[in-house]
């Protein structure tokens, strides 16, 4: 059974105002797969994974995660 990847692909978009389509575009890629990558229904190729951590300007492991993320607001520092 492969393992789910988990990410804040969504929150990072919320925060820079961008749609799905437009990160899409950036990345080359078809609009859905944002929304299957952001449902955990799809797992990004080692490429694809490092274009949107770049694309955000962030390292990756802030993006993708093997073990579920913290939620926001649950009161650990950080």
């Amino acid at each position: 059974m492969a393992e789910q990847v988990h990410n804040r692909i969504s929150m990072l978009r919320a925060e820079r105002g961008i749609s799905r389509r437009e990160l899409a575009d950036a990345l080359g890629v078809h609009y859905q797969t944002i929304g299957y990558l952001e449902r955990g229904e799809y797992a990004p190729s080692l490429t694809l994974a490092l274009q949107i951590a770049a694309h955000f300007d962030v390292p990756i492991e802030v993006v993708f995660s093997l073990e579920p993320f913290p939620r926001l607001g649950s009161g650990r520092a950080g």
